[in-house]
């Protein structure tokens, strides 16, 4: 009798080991899975997401080296790695590229990547009527062949000593004849991620793509959520909602999750040169005497403080911080408010004048805009102040120029090129700055290029095409076992393929 007791017993004790182990193990095998997953908070939707065919970071922000891949491609540290393609050789005149291209790559729906997508992509990006934003990249070459399937040849006008990096930037990933034309709401690339869903104004969908063609990746879901509200943020960080946010809209709560153990925060540099755009062409701002009444108007520092609770750099031209060429103009327009009025009087506002700002969701424009709206009302001009959402922003200022003032920060790196574009939305057109660029994009000795960067700092600074506020940090907040998300950004971007989570 005591036998049949005790042998009941040890079934029902067996039993229930073995339920608490099914439970543990269907535990620890949800944990895993949830750990191959990741959210990532971000503050602007993207308009569209074919990074050849837009200027908003955005588009970049979820596609470059996720869903897109180019030739070259640049890492946490601003260096050019090869890509798809896999090697490279450069003519003695440095005019030749020859890239060998990675063998066995597919693009996401299938089709086999060879040299005549390269070809295609590079002719569609120069054409007369390309919309690539960056289509300066591509004004300096001369040809682009295929020698066979898996090698290309670039042929460029001039020298070239950034041609190497800008191939690797979102601007220049490659993509197929096939599907180029549907690349904005169905991109379809050849990166370690393939697109799954876009909910407009929600969330955009990846999972890992099972045929990729390079290191295997920790992730095998990622969503992007739209959220440009700062308190929504801290609300959504905090609550779980979200594993990151590479770059919090927050800046003024990172000391709530620095003393958090759940969290990471980490502040590094961005390419981004936070500007108070001007519209070159629209009259007063036409007059070089009122944009340098304007420069002699903005205090920096009250601005860093105000809208970004310390974080941040002043500039005083174009140009970032950390980059080796930069030199420091700020004190070129000192913070002098009689000087201002001054100039103003000269220039035939003795009174001041009336005019608008146009301000995006990101919170150092709004907040920036409430800033330089008060500090230029001491000098007499009185700012509208006009909030609009991204995809307006892109079309009024950016596109048709529809602006008197506005705040924005230039994310792409060494992009001083740009004032060299009388079409570009600051309508900046002067011929000698058009004729710097020009050298120094032939020039590829290094002492010489810095040299010539160092003077177009300076020009851009001493005829006040823009209010230049201060270089944008990159205060990213995420879980604390997460590993491999970026501590600067170099470019627009975040990787996905080096994020893993850890125990």
């Amino acid at each position: 009798m005591f036998s049949l007791v005790f042998g009941k017993f040890f079934l029902l004790f067996r039993n229930l080991i073995l339920s608490i182990s099914v439970i543990f193990l269907l535990f620890t095998a949800s944990a895993l899975a949830q750990q191959s997953e990741i959210k990532l908070g971000m503050v602007l939707e993207p308009p569209h997401l074919d990074p050849t065919a837009g200027a908003a970071a955005a588009i970049d922000e979820i596609t470059y080296l996720n869903i897109f891949e180019g030739l070259t491609k640049i890492d946490a540290n601003g260096a050019v790695l090869p890509s798809l393609a896999t090697s490279w050789e450069i003519s003695d005149d440095n005019l030749t590229y020859i890239f060998k291209l990675k063998e066995g790559v597919k693009f996401h729906d299938g089709s086999k990547f060879d040299a005549e997508d390269v070809v295609f992509t590079f002719e569609r990006a120069m054409a007369e009527d390309s919309v690539n934003a960056q289509k300066g990249i591509f004004s300096i070459i001369e040809e682009v062949r295929a020698i066979d399937d898996m090698s290309v040849a670039i042929t460029l006008k001039n020298p070239s000593g950034d041609f190497l990096f800008n191939i690797g930037r979102g601007d220049a990933v490659i993509v197929a004849k096939e599907s180029a034309d549907n690349n904005k709401v169905n991109p379809i690339g050849t990166g370690p991620f393939k697109f799954v869903r876009w909910d407009r104004g929600s969330r955009v969908i990846l999972e890992a793509y099972e045929n990729y063609k390079g290191d295997a990746v920790s992730l095998k879901r990622a969503e992007f959520v739209f959220i440009s509200d700062p308190n929504t943020a801290i609300s959504a960080m905090l609550a779980g909602d979200l594993d990151g946010f590479p770059m919090f809209p927050a800046p003024e709560s990172l000391e709530i999750f620095a003393n958090d153990d759940r969290f990471k925060v980490v502040v590094g540099t961005t390419e981004g040169e936070t500007i108070l755009a001007t519209n070159n062409k629209r009259a007063p701002f036409n007059d070089i005497r009122v944009r340098q009444a304007i420069a002699h108007a903005i205090d920096r520092k009250a601005i860093i403080d105000g809208a970004m609770f310390g974080y941040g750099t002043p500039i005083g031209s174009h140009f970032a911080p950390h980059h080796p060429y930069y030199v420091d103009k700020v004190d070129i327009y000192p913070f002098d408010l009689e000087k201002a009025r001054q100039l103003l009087a000269e220039a035939g506002y003795p009174n001041g004048f009336k005019a608008t700002i146009k301000l995006p969701p990101p919170s150092y424009a709004r907040r920036g805009g409430q800033i330089i709206a008060s500090q230029l009302r001491e000098i007499g001009i009185e700012l509208e102040l006009i909030n609009v959402e991204w995809a307006q922003w892109l079309d009024e200022v950016f596109s048709k120029k529809d602006y008197d003032l506005t705040i924005v920060s230039h994310v792409e790196p060494f992009d001083i090129g740009i004032y060299a574009n009388p079409d570009y939305y600051f309508q900046f057109d002067n011929e000698d700055f058009q004729a710097l660029m020009q050298q120094l994009n032939r020039t590829t000795n290094d002492d010489a290029r810095r040299a010539l960067a160092i003077y177009a700092q300076d020009f851009l600074a001493r005829h006040a095409v823009n209010g230049y506020l201060f270089q944008l940090a990159k205060t990213g907040v995420w879980r604390a076992n997460i590993e491999g998300m970026w501590a600067n950004a170099p470019v627009e971007g975040n990787d996905l393929s080096t994020i893993r989570f850890v125990d």
